[in-house]
């Protein structure tokens, strides 16, 4: 039997061997390189990489790639070029095609001066990870190139970089993100000198926009394991650029003076969290678990008797989450959705005395909105004491919870809760054009709605006309 090499465990989509066989016709190379070919050999199969988004390198200049490729392309781009890249759309997959290159960087702005390399091999020293330097060809021969030692550091799940650590970061400072983020998808350990750069060089990511730190930190926390990303990121001074409010979160103490770690505590509540999620991983669930306690560094308080207290740290923690997240430039609706989880993942802990009316129980809803369901699992998740008994308490108020919001719901259509009355009938009733006073009258009938339920039509009539003469009279 004839032993397999490297080459024969990467399958070659057949949209890269189109593109391989069109330009071997007009004498150039091409190679797939990056992550088609890093988790090919990583055994993940062929649906782990994203075959919409190929990576190829090529002797070519982008002009001629330009010409080459428009002879099959639906579609080109040339957003790139400046940096050697030109994009394509190739039977409905993602290209993007890099002239050799052996970028010189101002090391300043991050923006390289482009300078066309003369050989794969150069071509792969510039790019962050070993096991990201290794190459395809797909112009006949089949070459595999690995100058680096990429499958050796693939084989043994350690992370290192083509040049040193010091001149691959000063030359991308979001390599150092991506070096987190590989720990976190892929399972790799970072090597020593790796990490040690990390830490010394961490300020230098500063300089990077906040949309490409965004992407780096959104993969992260959409992995198998984003706790061991972020455990990277604080270890190494990372955080402390572009997360502060995380590695501010190593306290002594919580509010029932347990001596627990805030930080410790969220990374166990970001586990739980994970393993609640019933369709994939949830983006807006894990922010809300990392950011849930962010308020507690700033309202943090030393009662007598030695205990500490963070009396709404929920409020003030909303508001940091949504100044993290919006610096971020994560979309509105996302930085909502997760300050609003923030702002009620304390709500729940006053029903376990038993003190909630219905009324409680509605504005609980009302108030979570379509965010419930996401609400349900922040709380479960955080509660991490390992006080079996109270553990067993909680999730039992909890379950007690949830089987009234499904009794509710029943009988009322509870997520869907409106006045009885709606504006047209508000304006028939008050004899009134639209305005403000309609507002307001809605949300005074609103109020009567969750405060006893449906009225019907008309008690709610009487009841706004009754408001109505309140409000005239005053």
């Amino acid at each position: 039997m004839t032993a397999r090499g490297p080459a024969d465990l990467v399958p070659v989509p057949p949209v890269a061997q189109r593109l391989g066989r069109l330009f071997a016709s007009a004498a150039f190379q091409l190679h797939l390189v990056g992550g088609p070919v890093r988790d090919a050999l990583l055994g993940r199969g062929p649906d782990a990489p994203d075959l919409g988004d190929l990576d190829f390198t090529t002797d070519a200049h982008p002009e001629q790639v330009l010409e080459l490729v428009g002879s099959i392309a639906e579609a080109t781009w040339t957003t790139g070029i400046d940096f050697g890249t030109v994009g394509a759309l190739v039977d409905g997959h993602r290209c993007e095609i890099t002239t050799f290159r052996a970028d010189r960087y101002d090391r300043v702005s991050r923006n390289p001066q482009v300078a066309y390399g003369r050989s794969l091999e150069d071509d792969l020293r510039r790019r962050d990870f070993t096991m990201n330097a290794m190459a395809l060809s797909v112009t006949g021969d089949g070459r595999f190139s690995d100058p680096y030692g990429g499958l050796a550091d693939l084989a043994r799940g350690i992370l290192r970089t083509p040049s040193t650590p010091e001149e691959s970061f000063a030359d991308d400072p979001l390599r150092m993100l991506r070096a987190a983020r590989f720990v976190a998808t892929l399972g790799v350990r970072i090597a020593p000198d790796v990490r040690a750069a990390m830490s010394s060089m961490a300020g230098e990511l500063g300089r990077i926009t906040a949309e490409r730190v965004q992407g780096e930190l959104t993969k992260l926390l959409l992995g198998q394991a984003p706790r061991r990303g972020l455990e990277v990121l604080v270890d190494t001074g990372l955080a402390d650029v572009i997360l502060p409010e995380l590695p501010a979160l190593r306290m002594a103490a919580d509010e029932h003076g347990q001596h627990k770690d805030v930080y410790a505590h969220t990374l166990q509540v970001l586990d739980q969290a994970m393993a609640l999620e019933t369709e994939g991983p949830d983006l807006v669930l894990r922010w809300a678990a990392v950011l849930h306690d962010i308020g507690k560094p700033a309202t943090r308080r030393f009662e007598p008797g030695g205990q500490v207290t963070f009396h709404h740290h929920e409020a003030v923690g909303a508001k940091l989450a949504r100044r993290r997240l919006s610096a971020l430039r994560y979309p509105t609706q996302l930085v909502d959705e997760v300050a609003q989880l923030v702002f009620l993942h304390l709500r729940f802990y006053g029903y376990g005395r038993g003190e909630w009316t219905d009324s409680a129980v509605r504005r609980y809803v009302v108030d979570a909105g379509p965010l419930l369901d996401r609400l349900h699992k922040l709380v479960r998740s955080d509660c991490t004491t390992r006080n079996k008994r109270k553990a067993e308490g909680l999730a039992t108020s909890y379950d007690a919870l949830e089987a009234r919001i499904a009794s509710l719901r029943a009988q009322e259509e509870l997520d869907a809760i409106r006045p009885d009355l709606d504006g047209h009938e508000i304006m028939m009733v008050l004899g009134i054009p639209p305005g403000p006073r309609v507002g307001q009258a809605y949300r005074f009938l609103l109020d009567l709605r969750l405060e006893h339920g449906p009225l019907g039509h008309d008690r709610a009539v009487a009841a706004l006309r009754e408001w109505a003469a309140a409000e005239k009279g005053d």
